[in-house]
C-alpha cells in the first residue's frame, strides 16, 4: 500500500497526530459544509478528490506541500484545508490510501475517514479522536443509527449481508461492515495488503486486518438521508456488485484454506472459534443469541459437520442455520469440529461395525488404498448414525456452558 516513514512507525497517543480524510468525488455541493464542521473541530482537514468533475483548480498549481489551490468557483476556496487530487478516477479505496500516505509524511500516526455527502454528522468525531488516544492500533468503525428518516433499503441490506460474510472470514461478530465514518492507525494501514481500492476495500481492509490479529470496534454515529430524489450515489449496481461478489468469494476461500494467514498481533477476544469455545460464547451471548438458540445452531454444525459432503459443509450449516433461525457463526464454529481426521475416521469405524458386525483394525494400503471406495461408502453410513448423535451432544454441552455463563453475567 504505502510505507510509512521510520518515524511514523510506532503510533503515539496523541489527537494532534490524526488526519481527517475526505474522500470526495462529484458532491461539490456538501463537501464545504462537511469540511467547515471538521475543521471547527480539528484542524488538520486533507481532501482527497478523486477526479471530480465539478470541482476546479488553480490551473493544478501546487503549494509547497504538494497540495493544489482551489480555484475560485470551487466550495472550498478561501478554507484552510489541503487538497489532493487523481488525474483519473481511481475510486473511494485509492483516495483514501492517497490520503494515508501523505499523512503519514506529515508525521500523522491515524487517519479519520468522513465521506462528503453530509452522510455523517462530524459532530462525532471527537469519539474518534479519543479513541485515537485511548487505542492506537484499533480500527474503528462507526455504527450508524438507522433509526432516522429516509434510510433507503440498500443500506439497510448492504449492511446486514456485509456483516454476515465479514463474521463468515474472520469468525468475529461486528455491527457495521459498510460505515464509511472510520479511524485507522497508519501502522496497521501499513501492514494490510488489499486487492480492491473501490467500495470493496472498505470491506476487505476490516476483513485482512482482522486475519492479521488486529482489533474491529465499533462507536455509535448519527446519519443522515437525504430523501430519494434528492440523494448523489456513485455506486453502480451492476459493476460493484459483482466486484463485491468476486471479492466476498475470494476472501471466503481464503479463509476456508489450511494455511495460516500472517499476524502481526496476537488473537484477541473477538473470533467466534471452536479452539477458544467459552470464549466465542461469551462474544455470541453478549450479541443477545439464547443459549438454546446457540445449542440449536452447535447442534446443525456439529451434525453436518460429519456428513462426507465434500466441500460443502459450510454452504449447508448457512443453510440450515438459516431455515431455523439460530447463529450462523456458532454452526459454523461448531463446524470446525468435525473436520478430518477424527470424526471421519470413528463414522468409518461405526460403518465397518454396521456392514460386517466388527471393527475395523487393519490400517494398511489395502483397507485404505485398494478398499478406499468401501471406506466412502462406510463413512456415509456411519455417519448418518453419528451425526444425530454427534449434533445432540455439542448441542446439550453448549447449552449447559451458555446456561452457566448467562448466570455468571448476570451476577456481574
Amino acid at each position: 500500500m504505502f510505507r510509512m516513514p521510520a518515524h511514523a512507525c510506532a503510533p503515539a497517543p496523541d489527537a494532534s497526530r490524526v488526519m481527517i480524510i475526505v474522500p470526495v468525488y462529484n458532491h461539490g455541493a456538501t463537501l464545504a459544509d462537511v469540511v467547515r464542521a471538521a475543521l471547527s473541530l480539528h484542524p488538520h482537514v486533507l481532501v482527497v478528490d478523486d477526479a471530480s468533475t465539478d470541482l476546479r483548480y488553480e490551473n493544478d498549481q501546487a503549494r509547497p506541500d504538494g497540495s493544489l489551490v482551489p480555484a475560485a468557483s470551487h466550495p472550498l476556496c478561501g478554507l484552510a484545508v489541503s487538497c489532493l487530487r487523481h488525474q483519473r478516477n481511481l475510486g473511494k479505496g485509492a483516495a483514501i490510501l492517497t490520503g494515508a500516505a501523505a499523512s503519514a509524511k506529515k508525521g500523522m500516526t491515524h487517519i479519520i475517514t468522513i465521506d462528503a455527502d453530509a452522510q455523517h454528522d462530524p459532530a462525532d468525531l471527537p469519539r474518534f479522536l479519543a479513541a485515537a488516544t485511548a487505542d492506537p492500533l484499533t480500527i474503528y468503525v462507526g455504527d450508524r443509527d438507522f433509526n432516522t428518516p429516509n434510510v433507503p433499503f440498500s443500506s439497510r441490506f448492504g449492511r446486514s449481508f456485509s456483516n454476515f460474510w465479514y463474521a463468515v472470514q474472520t469468525g468475529r461478530l461486528t455491527k457495521d461492515v459498510q460505515s464509511g465514518f472510520r479511524l485507522y492507525p497508519l501502522a496497521v494501514l501499513d501492514k494490510i495488503r488489499c486487492l480492491e481500492r473501490r467500495y470493496g476495500f472498505e470491506t476487505e481492509v476490516l476483513v485482512r486486518a482482522s486475519w492479521a490479529g488486529f482489533a474491529i470496534k465499533n462507536l455509535p454515529i448519527k446519519v443522515r438521508y437525504k430523501p430519494a430524489g434528492e440523494r448523489v450515489s456513485h455506486f453502480r449496481p451492476l459493476m460493484d456488485n459483482l466486484r463485491l461478489t468476486l471479492l466476498n468469494s475470494w476472501l471466503t476461500t481464503r479463509s476456508l484454506l489450511p494455511w495460516p494467514q500472517k499476524k502481526f498481533l496476537p488473537d484477541e477476544s473477538g473470533s467466534v472459534s471452536a479452539l477458544h469455545p467459552l470464549r466465542s460464547l461469551r462474544l455470541v451471548l453478549a450479541d443477545r443469541t439464547t443459549p438454546k438458540n446457540a445449542a440449536i445452531a452447535a447442534a446443525i454444525g456439529m451434525g453436518i459437520s460429519a456428513l462426507p459432503i465434500f466441500g460443502l459443509h459450510t454452504m449447508a450449516i448457512l443453510l440450515f442455520t438459516g431455515i431455523f433461525r439460530v447463529n450462523r457463526f456458532v454452526g459454523l464454529a461448531a463446524g470446525q469440529l468435525g473436520m478430518p481426521p477424527f470424526v471421519p475416521a470413528l463414522c468409518i469405524e461405526v460403518g465397518h461395525y454396521l456392514r460386517h458386525g466388527r471393527w475395523l483394525t487393519e490400517i494398511s494400503l489395502q483397507t485404505l488404498g485398494y478398499e478406499a471406495l468401501d471406506r466412502v461408502w462406510e463413512w456415509c453410513l456411519g455417519s448418518l448414525a453419528l451425526a444425530p448423535l454427534l449434533g445432540l451432544l455439542c448441542g446439550a454441552l453448549v447449552y449447559a456452558a451458555a446456561r452457566t455463563l448467562n448466570r455468571t453475567i448476570r451476577k456481574r
